[in-house]
């Protein structure tokens, strides 16, 4: 996987990764994207690696896989094409590519893979008559990190862990029922992290051009949505912490809107923050002709 050329390129178009390298091991691709990117790398440049020693997700969390279990990622971009508050839709595009490419990889039917604002990609447990239904469970999560936007040498990392080739069986104890894998969702197949990143690269590279001449397809970013509509426990970084109803997200901003009746419009917009419990409504029995009491998930 590593080069600096894309097969099926000529000579007179750039290849979508200009630079492209695999490592069996390294403490964080985020480190060496950006370090590539402040040492004039050209865009896309990309890192994977088989494992991370010092793997990390947001709020300065660690985030490590076995050898082997999962797909990790980092892109590197120079969006001086972007506006800076637009500069967001680079991780939407890189989430939405890569639930698009696992899908039909993983045997998945089309919108299985959800995101879950601000960072995550997760899959709801079960049906209306399974009792599992309510749960979301984590299949990949991202990391944006931007350095001089506003300036002339404006630069974007988005790093991408996905739980691969990890059996639920040796999952952290104390996430076992917050996670989930392609292989666990596939049935047990063994799916190969080689063609869940071709497919993954193939679908992001339109929507890299598209942005680039100043397209987004909101609708899609908003239809994989798991948070609208949902009662939600917003977390903040200093500990604080509170129950509100997401009602939808900007497309513009890419803030969470949720309910307040003391703002105009009655929503607000928020920047920051993590949703650590949903509440996903219950379906309607149609024998009963009632609701079911929503059940609480910690995603």
């Amino acid at each position: 996987m590593s080069g600096a050329t894309s097969a099926g390129s000529s000579p007179t178009t750039a290849p979508f990764i200009a630079r492209r390298e695999v490592f069996p091991v390294t403490g964080s691709t985020n480190d060496i994207v950006r370090c590539w990117l402040a040492e004039g790398a050209p865009e896309v440049c990309l890192a994977v690696a088989d494992r991370q020693s010092e793997g990390r997700g947001r709020a300065g969390r660690t985030w490590l896989a076995p050898s082997g279990a999962a797909l990790l990622l980092s892109l590197g971009f120079r969006p001086s094409w972007l506006a800076p508050d637009r500069t967001w839709r680079l991780a939407a595009v890189v989430a939405m590519a890569m639930a698009e490419a696992a899908e039909p990889v993983a045997d998945l039917a089309r919108g299985t893979i959800r995101l879950k604002w601000p960072n995550d990609l997760v899959v709801e447990d079960g049906g209306p008559t399974d009792p599992r239904a309510g749960t979301a469970r984590k299949l990949a999560g991202l990391l944006g990190e931007t350095d001089g936007l506003g300036s002339d040498d404006p630069r974007a990392t988005i790093g991408l862990g996905m739980n691969v080739a990890w059996p639920a069986s040796d999952f952290p104890p104390d996430l076992v029922a917050t996670m989930t894998s392609l292989d666990e969702l596939s049935g047990g197949q063994a799916i190969d992290r080689g063609i869940v990143l071709d497919a993954f690269l193939r679908r992001l590279e339109p929507q890299v051009a598209a942005l680039r001449v100043g397209r987004f397809d909101e609708q899609a970013w908003l239809d994989r949505q798991l948070t609208t509509g949902r009662t939600v426990r917003l977390e903040q970084l200093d500990g604080s912490a509170e129950v509100v109803d997401a009602v939808g997200l900007d497309p513009a901003s890419g803030a969470l809107l949720v309910a307040d009746e003391r703002a105009a419009e009655g929503r607000r917009s928020v920047f920051s923050g993590e949703i650590r419990h949903l509440r996903i409504p219950a379906p309607t029995d149609p024998a009963a002709g009632a609701a079911r009491r929503p059940a609480r998930a910690q995603v």
